[in-house]
């Protein structure tokens, strides 16, 4: 209590008095605000406060079902917890929907009541904790846009339990709830009655198809369809591919971002004699043949198919199926110049047979290959049939900042429990669809809902069998559903889609034949079933939602997480990460700010452990997993890859393959890629350059380095000079450490012996540095290796941007201990018998094992947690007492001018790597000495305290960190 009064006492006089004062953050007044720069949200802030609160009040005015879906499956783990809220909100200019009233109905641990004031137009957010209030008030609305998007401005600020201001609010708030209508069925029903009267047309504008409907005068009307922003930068890169004289290109295009009408739009530009459309569904092809129609104009007759019983192979603009056109009857009616252009849509097919053969017998003057999954599990190179030629690519994540697909909520939900196990890989199909389950699956779908009027959805099931037995089950239970299967004609398929779109049946039950070449624009909730055997099935999965519809707002995505082994794919799907570095994906995990727009990432607490489980467990560094990525990357780019390439490319993180191989060549060679030769000692080099340069966690390397691949030699005063251009630090310490490193004398003998023994760089008594003799000649005598090296300060200087230049520690970034030692300007890597903590040159760094193993013996078993963000108990090492010299430093560190620094991991499956949280000072008021017992039993002293941080640990981390496995 005593500490909470003090940080409210130090936040408010720093929030309202002098901002220079208080460096304890956790309580001071803060403006929320949505800044897609920084991806800050003021859906960020709730969240934090939804997570740790013990109950919490909404009054807002407006409520819309997308920003209701943003805190569902928050209030769902509050549920579970025994948390519950009330919601205050009206129906002022009938803004709000019935929907949203039915979706709030829904949640069982919120109290909702409808207010009749006339003009209720609030916007505040209250949460009680243990002894004090947290307060968000402003101008956001419970709305997606306004808790994500929108420019709002909106005020937190915390108050004690007994501060005036908090029963201020709570006051107003319980005089209007008081007087409020309680909300129920027959609320609704009265209002939806008054709302229809009051909104006798919806308006879905903004939200309609991203292209008019077929005009009453095509001709006419065509040409005023211009291209969206992505088309024109398409376009403009595709005219220069062709003015480079290049006759093929590839574009990458996620689904639902408009590919089709990319491709008409510059067939119309190209203006050829004659065009063919190749696809491999004729369902695909008669929406082409109208999208072309639309942006073209023309006589119908101009406009032909090939396909089935259609054979009009006249037209000027022929669609065609890959299984019609490839018949020797029907392709040799054509000659090899027939068409000037030719597009083959999802051309990842294109190492198929029948492609191959069409390929090989037309001579267009320009082919253009269209796909959203370019990569694939095959031997067949799709980049090397567009001769690497990249005309235009947008994935995902761009798509949505362009706001070119519909925004989702994606929902990673628990799967049920079947004999106390999770759901998992091996589970029979019976249970897979035993009434337990069927009726979680219905709790789930019916919880998280859709955007509209009536579900339309897909399901995504793992088995033919599970399909079918529970589309039964659900029909049963009053659901309009089919199960449609590989067995499954196109025409029974296209007559079950109709249905859908049409209103006849609430969900289509498949087994992986929707996951791409189908185009229901109406759908409003994709369900997975599944277990993610890929992330490229998995964004093909999402896609089916993805696209804009007048009916929709948002796709509900929703994923039943069991116990699968492959859960760590999730993460790595939605956020496009494929640098097999498992840190990387943790963080994706802790913070999905990086989705843009108003679409969201939510995943319950249970079904978040299964992912962080997945992450700890699976071997990312396997090498079948590095050799796929390797050789999907040579693919694209036609040659062997750099290890920057790796990086410009968003593919494998080169500190991964360095850890794991000691070097990229030992990685080469171990996929037996043909490479030129290089020494023992030239090897021994790069691995010294890999391991201890690469990660970039020091500037001042990379920058020497740098210079002296440019020059033969430096002067002293020339390194200082850069360093200081770049605000790097060049005090007399940290500058023997960079001098410490390069010359190899800061390393364990066996390091050493490991990194070639020849000091990397000579540092000469007349100031000048130069790389030794040795390592000089060979940078230039074999110039395969000059390259790798360049390559990696390439690389590390890249990866230098992540740190910070100006501090030895970057918050929140990850240190072992050779690292803290060698960042900290110690003279030598002691990081063997550093231990938990240990103080030399005036720096202390400790090191904590949050989540220790339940058979760590229990004189090391010491208590450590976290009381607060900005408060963490720790404990020395056993047997020592007040009057330990060691802890006497500790606690006397402010006076003897030592730094300590705190490093946290979650648990030992991190691997050697901590978190830095910053500074921290012993409170005075709060160090003890108790007794431990070893195994005997034997009593051994040991000293517990409060370490105060000198910055709060940001939440998402410190949530993380504090979760129980």
């Amino acid at each position: 209590m005593e500490n909470l009064v003090r940080n409210l006492e130090v936040s408010l006089h720093t929030g309202f008095i002098d901002k220079q004062l208080g460096k304890q953050g956790k309580y001071k007044p803060q403006l929320l605000v949505n800044d897609t720069k920084t991806n800050e949200h003021v859906l960020n802030t709730m969240l934090e406060e939804l997570e740790s609160c013990k109950s919490f009040l909404f009054s807002v005015a407006f409520i819309t079902e997308s920003g209701l879906a943003t805190l569902k499956s928050h209030f769902l783990d509050l549920k579970a917890k025994g948390v519950k809220g009330r919601i205050l909100t009206s129906t002022f200019l009938s803004f709000n929907k019935p929907k949203v009233f039915k979706e709030l109905l829904k949640i069982e641990n919120v109290e909702v009541r409808l207010t009749d004031i006339k003009g209720f137009h609030s916007k505040g957010y209250i949460f009680h904790h243990d002894t004090y209030y947290s307060l968000i008030v402003g101008s956001s609305n419970l709305t997606a846009h306004a808790l994500k998007v929108n420019y709002e401005w909106n005020v937190k600020l915390t108050s004690h339990e007994n501060g005036e201001i908090v029963h201020h609010f709570k006051n107003q708030f319980e005089e209007v709830w008081e007087e409020a209508d309680v909300l129920s069925e027959a609320w609704i029903e009265e209002y939806e009655k008054i709302y229809a009267r009051s909104n006798p047309q919806r308006d879905f504008s903004g939200v309609i198809e991203s292209f008019p409907k077929y005009p009453e005068n095509p001709i006419e009307e065509a040409l005023k369809i211009k291209p969206n922003n992505m088309q024109q930068a398409a376009l403009s890169q595709i005219e220069a591919l062709r003015a480079a004289g290049k006759d093929k290109g590839l574009i990458i295009s996620a689904t639902g971002t408009g590919k089709t009408y990319l491709a008409a739009f510059d067939v119309r530009r190209y203006a050829p004699k004659r065009m063919l459309f190749i696809v491999h569904r004729e369902q695909i092809l008669k929406k082409a043949k109208a999208d072309f129609q639309k942006i073209f104009g023309g006589r119908e007759e101009d406009f032909g198919i090939l396909s089935g019983s259609n054979k009009q192979t006249n037209a000027k603009y022929v669609f065609a199926t890959i299984q019609t056109i490839t018949r020797d009857n029907y392709l040799h009616t054509f000659v090899r110049n027939e068409f000037d252009y030719i597009l083959i849509d999802e051309v990842h097919r294109a190492g198929a047979q029948t492609y191959q053969k069409v390929i090989d017998y037309f001579k267009p003057q320009f082919f253009m290959g269209m796909t959203a999954t370019p990569e694939r599990t095959d031997d067949f190179n799709i980049y090397a049939l567009f001769d690497y030629n990249i005309a235009y690519e947008i994935r995902l994540q761009e798509a949505l900042e362009e706001d070119m697909l519909c925004p989702f909520h994606y929902f990673g939900v628990t799967d049920i429990e079947y004999n106390g196990q999770l759901i998992e890989d091996a589970t029979l199909t019976q249970h897979l669809v035993a009434e337990e389950r069927v009726k979680h699956i219905i709790d789930k779908i019916t919880y998280y809902g859709f955007s509209g009027e009536k579900v339309k959805g897909l399901m995504f099931c793992s088995r033919k069998e599970e399909a079918k037995a529970l589309s039964v089950q659900l029909n049963e239970r009053g659901y309009r559903t089919v199960a449609l299967t590989g067995d499954d004609s196109q025409e029974e398929r296209e007559r079950r889609v109709n249905e859908l779109e049409n209103g006849l049946l609430d969900y289509i039950l498949t087994v992986e034949i929707f996951n791409e070449g189908i185009d229901i624009p109406c759908i409003n909730q994709v369900v997975m079933l599944r277990q993610t055997q890929s992330s490229i099935i998995f964004i093909q999965q999402l896609g089916r939602g993805l696209r804009k519809h007048e009916s929709k707002e948002y796709v509900t995505i929703i994923d039943f997480i069991g116990n699968y082994k492959n859960n760590y794919l999730i993460p790595m799907a939605l956020s496009g990460d494929k640098s097999q570095n498992k840190d990387n994906i943790r963080r994706r995990m802790k913070d999905t700010s990086y989705i843009k727009g108003i679409s969201t990432i939510n995943f319950e607490e249970v079904a978040k452990k299964q992912i962080f489980k997945s992450i700890n467990t699976s071997n990312l560094t396997a090498l079948k997993l590095l050799r796929e990525a390797y050789k999907e990357l040579k693919n694209r780019i036609g040659r062997v890859p750099l290890l920057y390439d790796f990086l410009t490319n968003h593919s494998i993180d080169p500190v991964v393959i360095a850890n794991e191989y000691g070097n990229y060549v030992q990685f080469l060679l171990k996929i037996k890629e043909e490479i030129p030769g290089i020494s023992d000692y030239e090897n021994k080099v790069l691995t010294m350059l890999s391991l201890e340069v690469l990660n970039g966690k020091r500037r001042h390397e990379v920058v020497l380095l740098d210079m002296l691949l440019h020059q033969k030699e430096v002067s002293y005063g020339a390194f200082l000079e850069a360093l200081r251009a770049l605000n790097c630090r060049t005090d007399d310490r940290t500058m023997m450490s960079v001098r410490r490193i390069l010359d190899l004398s800061f390393f364990t003998q066996a390091n050493r012996m490991k990194y070639g023994e020849l000091p990397i760089v000579q540092f000469h008594h007349d100031n000048r540095i130069s790389f030794n003799e040795t390592l000089a000649n060979a940078l230039q005598d074999n110039p395969y290796f000059h390259d790798l090296v360049v390559d990696i300060i390439r690389c590390a200087r890249e990866k230098s941007n992540l740190y910070s230049s100006e501090r030895p520690l970057t918050l929140y970034e990850k240190y072992t201990r050779k690292d803290a030692c060698k960042l900290l300007n110690w003279e030598h890597d002691e990081s063997s018998t550093m231990y938990g903590y240990k103080t030399k040159y005036q720096t202390c760094p400790i090191f904590v094992t949050y989540h220790k193993k339940e058979d760590i013996e229990s004189s090391t078993n010491y208590a450590e947690e976290f009381i607060s963000p900005d408060v963490l108990k720790w404990s020395t090492r056993s047997n020592r007492t007040l009057q330990s010299e060691e802890v006497k430093t500790i606690i006397q560190a402010k006076e003897r001018g030592i730094d300590l620094h705190v490093f946290v991991k979650k648990d030992d499956d991190e691997g050697t790597d901590f978190y830095y949280l910053g500074k921290a000072l012993p409170d005075r008021d709060h160090i003890v000495q108790t007794v431990m017992h070893d195994k005997k039993g034997k009593e051994i002293p040991v000293v517990h305290m409060h370490l105060i941080m000198e910055q709060p640990v940001v939440y998402k981390l410190y949530q993380y960190i504090q979760a129980e496995k």
